[in-house]
């Protein structure tokens, strides 16, 4: 398996970063994944002294994530973050419930769309992608689903594929990496609670102590494309704990 990363969305609620970083560089992880609010304000001087935390840290950021409306509007400023930082793999996280089509052309369109607002970072040679969570996964009126949709509109998209959240849509994660295995690039490890379980952590858990298979998806996920395999948990009440609990699952896999 690749590298192990830390997607520092995890730990946003445990300022300061510097310390975040230094921790998680402490933990084992050579890679953190950047989220938009981390950077999209920052001028050159203090993106400048966040690669220089990162290489006190030991860490580097090869992959982040870049809300729709900076990759669109102005890509030129995202390209810049991304050269200060070192991203090599760009993946757009999410998208708002008011701006969700309702049917499957409509989600055709937003993949043109993504595959649009992708082209500057893959002409600067960056990888750019789309990174899903449930709703993607939850049947529209013909019976098809959203995933698909994007992925047919957007043919030269890459794939951050968020296994908890597709089984948490419903969805059977071994199908999606056998269908669109050439387009994973980056995964998002995280785990599930059981049933009733880590509520004030909105269900999540950490790696290797939650519900999901991880042992054969990994199997199923090294026949793919991906280059970065990023912990996460959404929520953690702890996450010096999750990064140390998680690495430490994975190097058993």
């Amino acid at each position: 398996m690749q590298t192990v990363s830390f997607q520092l969305y995890s730990a946003r609620n445990f300022p300061p970063l510097s310390d975040v970083l230094k921790t998680v560089g402490a933990a084992g992880y050579t890679q953190v994944e950047g989220y938009g609010a981390l950077y999209a304000s920052l001028d050159d001087a203090a993106l400048a002294a966040l690669k220089s935390d990162m290489d006190k840290s030991g860490v580097t950021m090869p992959s982040a994530h870049f809300g729709l409306d900076m990759l669109e509007t102005d890509p030129a400023r995202a390209l810049k973050i991304a050269h200060a930082l070192g991203i090599k793999a760009i993946y757009c996280p999410y998208l708002l419930p008011d701006q969700r089509p309702a049917d499957a052309a409509g989600w055709k369109a937003f993949g043109e769309r993504l595959e649009k607002a992708g082209k500057p970072f893959r002409d600067a040679g960056l990888d750019f992608g789309w990174h899903n969570h449930d709703f993607e996964f939850a049947a529209l009126p013909d019976g098809s689903v959203p995933q698909d949709h994007i992925f047919a509109g957007g043919p030269n998209l890459s794939w951050e594929a968020d296994i908890a959240w597709l089984i948490r849509g419903g969805s059977d994660p071994f199908a999606y990496i056998e269908k669109y295995g050439k387009r994973i690039t980056a995964v998002h490890v995280k785990d599930i609670a059981a049933a009733g379980e880590n509520t004030d952590q909105d269900g999540w858990a950490d790696v290797g102590h939650g519900t999901v298979g991880w042992a054969k998806l990994f199997k199923a996920l090294s026949a793919t494309s991906a280059k970065y395999y990023v912990v996460e948990h959404d929520n953690p009440k702890d996450y010096k704990a999750t990064a140390e609990r998680s690495i430490a699952s994975i190097k058993t896999y």
